[in-house]
């Protein structure tokens, strides 16, 4: 099988280093890659929105699967060009049609799917430049702290908890009047804070059936003890100690069956991985926001749990035969640290020359910003790498995980030491 896997990070490092031990993989190529992919696949430079280039890259090297890492392509609507191109409309395509893709790409879209297939989330309401005074009024209705989100794609960034109705109503300012997240904040979602701890849990949907992957836990905060402003994400652990027999039958019953038929009862075919950022309040599940890819940084620490060849899976998917797939899980513990540049989520530098030495055993580097550049590796990105480690307890696959972070050399390095913290 040739196989297109679109992305740069550190999700599509570890979804392509799955691929590359596939006994189903002929040939392999990744759009755009980075520095630490080129082992294992072709990195081919396509930029993601030029849905012709790609297109016609999948012809010339006749690709018979494409592997959608990122969010952006699929909100585009990638998965329907294919559908709706005669000469590649019958490429397997992982990841889900732009209808279903609203699920990310619309948080007032996911809000109001959620209310009419009674899945359980926080109360909200939606609002805009048209009624932007009601959304002030609505704000001094609710309890502190405030949750705002912005409707559209803002690369992880567009949720701003406030603590004081001041600060709530600036940022409403800010988000709508003077476009904050540019288009992706036109529409901004006020919703009730909900207090617990949270977990995210992946799907992965033929369009009539699912099997439900690793659940993992990631750390959003750049500081230690959750602290400072959010980022993509410091590093994530699976398996996680709360999300037991109890509370994961309630997440399937109550969220994720009801998704599913959902979508079915829509009439949207979903093919590809559907995300649940879940939040428990006193033992019940309540979703925080659908994703309609992996996470990252929770895929560096899910898909090594992953037994099965993952081509399989996925052309399970593709031919919606997943119910007749017995997915294998490996039973310990993943714990992936993710090293950063000094200064992100801020400002930061790029282009610091790096020193990786061979990973040690039990251990997987998965490269997020990097580049190969005049015969080295350099930084190119806030979130540079992250270090995942197999452990039989979560606290020494961390050590594994902490002891290889200190082997890795650039000059902006940082990275929290205490992931994990809350799951003791």
């Amino acid at each position: 099988m040739n196989v297109l896997l679109l992305g740069s990070g550190g999700r599509e490092h570890a979804i392509a280093w799955k691929i590359a031990q596939s006994s189903e993989l002929s040939n392999f190529f990744i759009a755009p890659g980075n520095a630490g992919m080129r082992d294992l696949a072709q990195n081919v430079n396509l930029p993601l929105n030029d849905f012709e280039a790609i297109g016609s890259f999948v012809k010339e090297n006749a690709i018979d699967m494409v592997v959608v890492g990122p969010e952006a392509p699929l909100v585009d609507g990638i998965h329907d060009y294919f559908l709706s191109t005669p000469e590649i409309n019958k490429v397997k395509v992982i990841g889900p049609i732009q209808k279903g893709a609203l699920l990310e790409g619309s948080k007032d879209y996911a809000k109001a799917f959620m209310q009419r297939h009674e899945i359980p989330t926080a109360a909200y309401k939606t609002f805009n430049k048209d009624n932007f005074v009601e959304g002030k009024d609505f704000l001094k209705s609710l309890q502190p702290p405030y949750v705002l989100k912005a409707d559209g794609l803002a690369a992880g960034k567009g949720v701003v908890i406030c603590a004081t109705l001041e600060e709530a109503e600036k940022e409403l300012s800010d988000m709508i009047e003077f476009s904050k997240f540019g288009n992706a904040s036109a529409k901004v979602v006020i919703e009730e804070f909900l207090s617990g701890i949270e977990c995210s849990v992946f799907a992965l949907s033929d369009g009539k059936s699912y099997k439900l992957l690793p659940v993992a836990k990631d750390y959003k905060r750049i500081g230690e003890g959750d602290t400072g402003p959010n980022t993509g994400g410091m590093g994530s652990v699976s398996p996680v100690s709360f999300a037991d027999e109890i509370f994961m039958q309630k997440v399937e019953n109550q969220i994720v069956k009801p998704t599913v038929e959902g979508l079915i009862k829509e009439n949207i075919e979903y093919k590809g991985f559907i995300f649940f950022g879940l939040i428990n309040v006193g033992g019940n599940p309540f979703v925080i926001e659908y994703n309609t890819r992996m996470g990252d940084p929770e895929t560096e620490s899910v898909f090594p749990r992953i037994k099965n060849d993952i081509l399989e899976v996925f052309d399970a998917v593709a031919n919606q035969t997943l119910n007749e797939l017995d997915l294998q899980i490996d039973t310990r513990f993943v714990a992936s640290v993710m090293l950063v540049s000094k200064g992100y989520p801020d400002a930061y530098l790029k282009g610091i020359e790096m020193t990786i030495p061979t990973a040690p055993e039990e251990t997987l580097f998965f490269h997020a910003g990097t580049k190969y550049t005049d015969g080295k590796i350099v930084t190119d990105g806030g979130r540079v790498l992250s270090v995942s480690s197999f452990g039989e307890t979560m606290d020494e696959a961390l050590a594994k995980s902490y002891a290889a972070a200190e082997t890795i050399d650039f000059k902006t390095k940082h990275f929290r030491r205490d992931i994990g913290f809350d799951l003791h």
